[in-house]
């Protein structure tokens, strides 16, 4: 059985991660991992019409310039499985369509990315597939407009608000060799600690962090030391330190080695992002730059990449309805 304690899935085929790809705004740019995104995107719009309209474009961009740094056609690839924060996931089903390429749409909120990442990495382990692409994005604008208020009205912000990342990112799972491997997968459970506040998403999402993390290294029986780097994809500043706090109690102090995206893609002193970056694109964006190349370069040999999600909607939140909170855990090791 390809199953250990409670929940880790052990890849036992290791599916590689052959190639990643990165599109980001300005902003995103303008931060603390500048210069090493595949692409960005100087107006918001991205020359279309609508701020949807540019996060499909977004996504379109990441698997075009994916499939060109991996040397591949469409017809080569089996299945695509992503999504993003909008509606009926629209952003990925417009961005996509054209590949004309089996399509998986997933809504995690922003754990897609480590969502997709697990389905893609299940069907090239498994012999359904020989590359499966991983993809999601988030922008500011739409995300404001969906969950928040208009961005005419001028709202003020909560300090433990988090800015959504305008990104996407892409990786390609295959089983062609390579260096870089997805070992285990660590799907999570959903955690609803009663939390309502939507402009406080780090608390909601930080108690699933914890689950998933604290099951994985149960189930995998390994020590705290093991990783190189252990990162939650979109916490910000609270949520982070929650959930620093609470896995240290549990024997898990990972001290220096636990980051999180959403305070690495943004200068937190000199952006006005308030408690950080969050969106599907964070995780996806600074994994598939910054981290990915970390792993090529050899800089880091082992990283657990674990994004979170808010499950709300607007509706739930206008009925007064609790945040629940999900978190998927993805091993990423050289071999």
């Amino acid at each position: 059985m390809n199953r250990i304690g409670k929940q880790t899935i052990v890849l036992k085929n290791l599916p590689k991660i052959i190639q990643t790809a990165s599109v980001v705004g300005q902003k995103e740019q303008d931060g603390k991992l500048g210069g090493t995104f595949d692409y960005v995107i100087d107006d918001g719009r991205f020359g279309e019409k609508s701020w949807e309209k540019a996060e499909s474009k977004m996504q379109k961009k990441a698997v075009e310039i994916l499939l060109k740094k991996a040397d591949k056609k469409n017809e080569e690839i089996d299945f695509i499985a992503g999504g993003d924060l909008l509606n009926q996931c629209m952003g990925t089903s417009f961005g996509l369509a054209d590949f004309n390429i089996p399509f998986f749409g997933l809504y995690g909120a922003c754990s897609t990315m480590a969502e997709s990442l697990c389905i893609a990495a299940m069907t090239v382990d498994g012999g359904y597939s020989k590359n499966t692409i991983a993809v999601t994005s988030s922008h500011f604008c739409s995300s404001e407009r969906q969950f928040r208020f208009p961005l005419e009205y001028g709202g003020q912000r909560t300090p433990t608000s988090q800015w959504t990342v305008t990104g996407s990112g892409a990786a390609l799972v295959s089983d062609e060799d390579g260096q870089i491997a997805i070992t285990h997968i660590t799907p999570g459970k959903i955690v609803d600690m009663g939390i309502k506040d939507a402009n406080n998403m780090g608390a909601a999402m930080a108690p699933a962090a914890i689950d998933t993390i604290s099951t994985h290294f149960k189930d995998r029986n390994i020590d705290k030391d093991y990783y190189d780097l252990v990162v939650t994809g979109d916490l910000g500043k609270l949520g982070h330190a929650i959930t620093k706090e609470q896995l240290a109690k549990e024997g898990l102090d990972f001290k220096n080695k636990y980051i999180d995206c959403g305070m690495e893609i943004f200068d937190l002193e000199s952006q006005d992002v308030h408690a950080g970056g969050s969106g599907c694109g964070c995780c996806a964006s600074v994994f598939a730059g910054h981290i990915y190349s970390l792993l090529k370069k050899g800089e880091i040999n082992r990283v657990l990449i674990t994004a979170t999600g808010a499950l709300m909607s607007t509706t739930s939140s206008f009925q007064g309805e609790s945040i629940p909170g999900i978190a998927h855990a993805v091993a990423i090791e050289r071999v």
